[in-house]
């Protein structure tokens, strides 16, 4: 959500900024309703006043024995006033909000300029691609001939877009969340939250999916959401509150189901682990001081680096331009590891600066130290890393030509100090 008083002062950078989101100038728009809800609000204030000054004399003339009739009916009047004024205010406030939860959070200034995921940027690439023996398969390939990745009984018990996992792989992503989550809480300072995969309306609306990206979720009978990433849930810890500034930075990190609609990714990614309907995440959230939110983001950025160093895999980070970001990020940095099946880089992590924009949804703030007021908290959230994605790096990056897959030394500890999965017999 956007800051009213930002567009009033500055209304054509406003519209310049969301020029660079690929959106029209609406400050204009914005600013006529705005007037008028204004306008409103002080009449609707003023008769309120007149009718407090009313009510008094009222009062007094009545103890005086004179006649208030006249008196009696102007406050009438008033109250049918107020209340007409009290019903274009509220009028004015839904269209404000209609339109200011329908905009994109401005880009930072350093973020690049473009439309899609051509013009991102390559901020380093880190390691050396492997050398891998014979052609390199992909992970749909290596995990069906292990008999441990089983689409067809995922198809079966669902339908298109989930999996069945099973022995050493079903492990293995059991074993890449605690890696992840024991780093991020025992040396990165996040604390580990088990949050509910389902919300409310409110949760959903507070970091930004609805009512915009509705078609991407999934909504049960009764009224709840499945998350689509436990952003929603550590995020929303703080909706409505007032925390103090000491009480800052918080830093959240859950291992949670995620679940995604996938609307409009038909034809995209059909084949395996890529791109499915339930999927685990490791997540990263910060709430921060205005002040350290950029910070924040390369600190970030650097858990979640470490996650794929330590796991031996090649990745490179980019700055995503302006076509490309998530609807409320100001600026983010994706992970794209390194695939030897695909011969490409994919995205498993993106980690984002939202400054304000979900604090003011949310109503989140802090009150500064020695300052009169509160102001809004800045959030930032970021995976840390997927944990389906990281488990096909891993297949493809340490396979072997006979079929088996490496274990990282980094996962060995997690899974009783295997080093090898190797077929299922029979």
């Amino acid at each position: 959500m956007h800051d009213l008083r930002y567009i009033r002062e500055n209304p054509e950078t406003f519209d310049s900024e969301l020029g660079r989101r690929g959106t029209e100038a609406v400050s204009a728009h914005i600013l006529k309703i705005d007037a008028a809800r204004r306008a409103a609000q002080t009449v609707f204030q003023e008769m309120q006043e007149r009718r407090n000054t009313l009510s008094r004399e009222i009062g007094k003339v009545k103890n005086e024995g004179g006649d208030a009739d006249a008196l009696m009916a102007e406050v009438q009047g008033l109250k049918e006033g107020i209340s007409r004024e009290e019903a274009s205010e509220r009028e004015h406030s839904a269209a404000l909000k209609v339109i200011l939860q329908a905009l994109p959070n401005i880009a930072a200034a350093d973020v690049p300029d473009g439309q899609n995921e051509n013009d991102n940027v390559e901020v380093r690439a880190v390691g050396e691609k492997p050398q891998i023996e014979g052609a390199a398969k992909e992970h749909f390939d290596l995990g069906e001939a292990l008999g441990q990745m089983d689409f067809d009984a995922g198809a079966k018990l669902s339908g298109a877009r989930f999996v069945v996992l099973k022995g050493g792989l079903a492990r293995m992503e059991r074993a890449i969340a605690n890696f992840m989550l024991d780093t991020h809480t025992e040396e990165f300072g996040y604390t580990e939250i088990v949050p509910p995969a389902l919300v409310r309306d409110e949760t959903l609306y507070g970091t930004g999916q609805l009512p915009k990206f509705a078609d991407d979720l999934f909504h049960t009978d009764d009224g709840y959401w499945l998350i689509p990433t436990a952003e929603v849930p550590l995020t929303s810890l703080v909706s409505g509150d007032i925390l103090q500034e000491d009480d800052l930075p918080l830093r959240f990190t859950a291992w949670t189901p995620c679940f995604r609609s996938e609307a409009g990714a038909a034809g995209k990614d059909t084949r395996g682990m890529i791109r499915q309907h339930q999927f685990s995440k490791v997540e990263l959230v910060s709430i921060t001081h205005p002040d350290r939110s950029d910070e924040e983001l390369e600190r970030m950025t650097n858990c979640a680096e470490e996650i794929l160093k330590r796991l031996g895999l090649t990745y490179r980070v980019m700055m995503l331009c302006t076509g490309d970001m998530g609807f409320g990020a100001r600026k983010t940095y994706d992970l794209e590891v390194w695939l030897p099946g695909q011969d490409r880089y994919r995205e498993i992590s993106s980690c984002s600066n939202c400054w304000d924009f979900q604090g003011r949804r949310m109503r989140a703030r802090f009150r500064p130290n020695g300052g009169k007021g509160t102001e809004f908290v800045h959030t930032l959230n970021g995976s840390g890393l997927a944990v389906g994605r990281t488990m096909i790096a891993i297949i493809e990056n340490y396979q072997n030509p006979d079929g088996t897959v490496t274990v990282p030394d980094a996962l060995r500890p997690y899974m009783g100090g295997l080093e090898k999965i190797s077929p299922m017999a029979g």
